[in-house]
């Protein structure tokens, strides 16, 4: 549950439904739903195994599994992948804040489609207050993080998070009754094949990655804290699941009313956030129904970015007690967790005040080839970093961990089948290294 609350979050809700639009909707959706399957399975039994193998956080896990520093590398990929995420992961977040804050104040009430169009515009273009709902946050989370309470908000999750579910489950009722929602959902389902490009196929094996929190160390870190008789297999299966079902529902919800209120389903990034809001003024009860929205969204965020967080935060504490000497040959003794925190917190809030000034045009020098930092950091984790830590996790399980045939990487003794460790061992050898090479050479051209 811990796992799947860190994997559900604005990835699901905000990026896969505006990432489908701009994708050709259906083709898109069978594209990822196979990249889950060919990728997401065994990757996310591989991030699990790690920790669960090694005991440790990303730092730690190569060095403790591989007996040397060979491995290091993907430890810093997944750090710095995280810290990246971050930097605009906040971002949006902080629209979620800003929208749970107009919706008490009922500002949606009455707004036509252009005028929820122009809102979205006028608030990601408002400089000040970005700063502001991105570093409130980022604030939570770090607190949570400090003062390590994540007990209480994996306790809060299990009770907000089926809340959350339950509310989407009331939104698709809603959006279905409306003229003209026949036609979201066929081109949410009916896939239109020519529209699959090599392109299409990176986005989806992306949005997978980013979706279900592989390539970043925070699984790794999840596997760590699971006792050795749980069932590793069964565990990914349940968290695939959820996170998939939650994405879904939420093209479900968002494809249909574009349609029924004349949006472009190629929106982009603020498609969620000028959809709900109509959705929202078509519910009974409307400001409730706004408020507990916007409220439960901001938690299923807040439930990843302290995932994010604590990675990074693990893994400075363990870097940097293993890392050097005092002069008198005695090792390092490791910064603590709240000074972790503040070096964290530090390096982000700079990262999202340099997005957030890119993407307003306060800053034009902060664009890379025409596009903003909020843009480069999105694209650069979801399409190249992710799946290169992802490669390297493959080829170092499938390769360089102990054999036992597959079979005991899956817990035996809890009835997993013999075949089924032999399939995981020769998925991560030969089938996900080798589409991965093949999904970069093609979009780079090269094939």
């Amino acid at each position: 549950m811990a796992a799947a609350g860190s994997a559900v979050g604005l990835g699901n809700i905000w990026k896969f439904p505006y990432i489908a639009g701009e994708n050709g909707g259906g083709a898109f959706l069978i594209i990822y739903l196979v990249c889950v399957l060919l990728f997401g399975m065994p990757l996310l039994m591989t991030e699990f195994l790690i920790g669960k193998r090694s005991g440790k956080s990303a730092f730690g896990a190569f060095r403790e599994l591989n007996g040397n520093g060979r491995w290091q590398w993907l430890s810093w990929l997944c750090m710095l992948t995280a810290l990246l995420i971050m930097g605009f992961y906040f971002i949006v977040t902080g629209w979620c804040f800003n929208y749970l804050f107009e919706a008490v104040r009922n500002t949606f009430s009455g707004m036509s489609t252009e005028a929820l169009t122009a809102h979205f515009s006028a608030v990601a273009s408002d400089t000040p207050r970005m700063i502001a709902f991105s570093l409130l946050p980022m604030v939570l989370t770090a607190a949570v993080v400090w003062f390590d309470v994540n007990k209480g908000i994996e306790r809060l999750s299990k009770i907000l998070m089926p809340l959350l579910l339950g509310m989407m489950l009331l939104m698709v009722g809603r959006v279905l009754m409306l003229d003209g929602s026949n036609v979201g959902m066929q081109f949410f389902f009916r896939a239109d094949f020519s529209a699959i490009t090599p392109r299409v196929v990176m986005e989806a094996m992306g949005q997978c990655f980013f979706s279900l929190s592989i390539g970043m160390g925070a699984l790794i870190t999840y596997g760590a804290y699971m006792p050795k008789n749980q069932n590793v297999a069964a565990t990914s299966v349940q968290v695939i699941v959820l996170d998939t079902l939650v994405a879904i529902l939420a093209g479900v919800i968002i494809f249909p009313a574009v349609f029924a209120f004349g949006f472009n389903p190629a929106e982009g990034p603020q498609l969620v956030f000028v959809v709900l809001p109509a959705i929202l003024q078509q519910m009974s009860l409307t400001w409730v129904s706004s408020v507990l929205f916007f409220a439960l969204l901001c938690v299923a965020a807040l439930t990843s970015t302290i995932s994010l967080m604590e990675v990074m935060v693990a893994f400075i504490c363990e870097a940097s007690g293993a890392l050097g000497q005092r002069k008198n040959g005695q090792p390092r003794r490791a910064l603590s967790r709240q000074k972790s925190v503040m070096i964290t917190s530090a390096v982000v809030g700079v990262l999202l005040v340099l997005c957030v000034l890119s993407m307003t045009g306060k800053a034009d020098w902060l664009t890379i080839r025409g596009y903003n930092l909020f843009e480069c950091f999105d694209d650069m984790t979801a399409c190249v970093m992710m799946p290169l830590a992802a490669l390297g996790m493959a080829v170092f399980v499938g390769w360089n961990l102990p054999k036992d045939g597959g079979r005991g990487v899956l817990n035996p003794s809890q009835g997993v089948k013999r075949w089924v460790g032999k399939a995981y061992i020769f998925a991560l050898r030969w089938i996900v290294p080798l589409a991965i090479v093949i999904i970069f050479l093609n979009s780079l051209g090269v094939l």
